[in-house]
């Protein structure tokens, strides 16, 4: 997972092991930020044709399936993943935007500061139940 801010920097990312340990011996040297890179500009294109904030499978890449969920700040979630769970993912989307916003609410977060640790370990706990 990669949470880009609106200017396509990278704010936030994680790794779930639980999905890494099922994949196959050739993906170990995938470059994942290199992927979901490139899929930034597909979303940028579907962003404008849709109201929808979850864009489904935006790319695909071998085996692996990028699926993207844009804010209404543009911030994007991208998700790169060897399955095709559309409503597993669509919920991740759903439950990590939630976990976004309530980090934007709290008045003590700078949005320029690092993410702090009880994020992630929301967003991994995300990640076991939904993958």
């Amino acid at each position: 997972l990669v949470l880009a801010a609106p200017k396509k920097k990278p704010i936030y990312q994680a790794e779930f092991p639980e999905a890494r340990s099922q994949r196959r011996e050739d993906t170990l040297h995938l470059n994942q930020l290199t992927v979901i890179h490139a899929a930034l500009d597909m979303v940028d294109e579907l962003v404008w044709g849709t109201q929808a904030m979850y864009l489904k499978q935006v790319d695909r890449f071998n085996d692996f399936y990028v699926s993207a969920f844009v804010t209404a700040s543009h911030a994007r979630f991208m998700l790169l993943h060897d399955a095709r769970n559309e409503d597993g993912v669509k919920q991740f989307f759903t439950d990590a935007y939630e976990a976004y916003v309530r980090l934007l609410m709290n008045p003590f977060f700078d949005s320029g500061a690092k993410v702090p640790a009880s994020f992630d370990q929301r967003i991994r706990l995300l990640g076991k139940k939904h993958f």
